[in-house]
């Protein structure tokens, strides 16, 4: 059984996108048979430490194109090129893991499945360049009449691509998401406290995860420090726009980027809340994240966030600072119920493990594959 999987951001996106990517192909890999290989279509190596996450195994491999240039590797991975190669290498079914697929997949007799994760770029397009979601929007659109199978990573995903894509519900499937397991692992104090030294962390922080834009709404978190005790900061890990240089200047408030996974790691458990005040999302992967780490979490309502957290994390309109701002207070160390909240967000984002994710897909995929 050879499967098909595109392999663009396993080799050049570090966080989000990449994330799901590495994850899902490490969990399908260990949770088939020998029969089953993957192969991994990637316009070129990227980057080798990112590569180097997918684990080693005879069952999956790295395709690359001939093509010379960018431009040849771009149009390669979008239309007939990757196709033919696909038909070379005995391909029966192909998943677009980032929202889109190439042309003729269905002209050759590939199956298809294509992972949505979202749509902001058709229900918020303010957020984007106007090209930039011209693009997306054909891709999208082409995903849509190529897939035999979509998976939806959310609910409200799966409700914006009925509606904005004209897809009847029997294409769709909704699979959450799973985090790595590092964030499971209790790091030791040593390392802990190494990591603080590095970036001059202060004793208690808020943790936001995710890039610095004006669709993650971090100002949000900033305004609502006005309302915390003094001693407590906000910490903000991700890459950083020009967004990020319009935040109010605070002494409280800490902006990084660069850090690897095992820093990050050690950032959830260092931190005392995690807050993530975004106005839209497809799921939300860091708050499962920091469930995991063992924080309570205070997210915005509006999208999806609440399937990612669940009834025990606290949610607040995404312009309300002062309510934000409360429900943090509700949950710091030593406020009453936090621990409870925490045992049972931990057991509600049991829901999310890897296994059971790739297990999920692998059903799909057996579907399309005995048809």
């Amino acid at each position: 059984m050879i499967i098909g999987m595109d392999a663009k951001r396993l080799v050049r996106n570090a966080t989000g996108l990449g994330n799901y990517g590495r994850t899902l192909v490490n969990d399908l890999v260990a949770a088939t048979t020998d029969d089953w290989h993957f192969r991994l279509y990637a316009p070129d190596e990227g980057r080798p430490d990112l590569r180097s996450k997918v684990l080693p195994s005879t069952k999956a491999s790295f395709i690359y194109p001939e093509a010379a240039t960018g431009l040849q590797r771009s149009l390669w991975r979008i239309g007939t090129g990757i196709v033919r190669d696909m038909q070379r290498d005995g391909v029966c079914l192909y998943h677009g893991l980032t929202g889109e697929l190439p042309r003729g997949l269905k002209a050759a007799g590939i199956r298809s499945v294509v992972t949505i994760h979202d749509l902001i770029f058709l229900r918020h397009p303010e957020y984007y360049h106007w090209l930039d979601t011209k693009i997306y929007a054909w891709k999208f659109r082409n995903a849509c009449r190529e897939a035999d199978r979509i998976i939806a990573i959310s609910e409200r995903t799966k409700q914006d691509v009925m509606e904005l894509g004209g897809v009847s519900e029997d294409r769709i499937r909704v699979i959450y998401q799973s985090c790595a397991p590092k964030f499971r692992d209790l790091l030791q104090e040593d390392v802990l406290q190494q990591v603080r030294r590095k970036y001059g962390l202060p004793q208690r922080f808020l943790l936001s995860v995710g890039t610095i834009e004006e669709r993650k709404n971090l100002a949000l978190a900033v305004h609502a420090l006005a309302g915390l005790p003094s001693d407590i900061h906000l910490v903000a890990v991700g890459r950083q726009t020009r967004y990020a240089r319009q935040l109010p200047k605070s002494s409280r408030v800490h902006l990084l980027s660069g850090v690897s996974d095992d820093e990050l790691a050690a950032l959830y458990q260092l931190a005392e809340v995690f807050v993530y005040p975004s106005r839209y999302e497809g799921f939300g992967i860091p708050i499962i994240e920091a469930i995991h780490s063992g924080l309570p979490v205070v997210a915005c309502s509006g999208s999806c966030l609440e399937e990612a957290g669940g009834p025990d994390s606290l949610y607040v309109s995404p312009d309300d600072a002062e309510g934000f701002a409360h429900a943090v207070t509700l949950l710091l160390k030593g406020a009453e119920g936090r621990e409870e909240r925490i045992r049972r967000s931990q057991q509600y984002v049991r829901r999310f493990e890897g296994r059971d994710v790739a297990g999920q897909v692998l059903t799909i995929y057996q579907e399309l594959l005995s048809l």
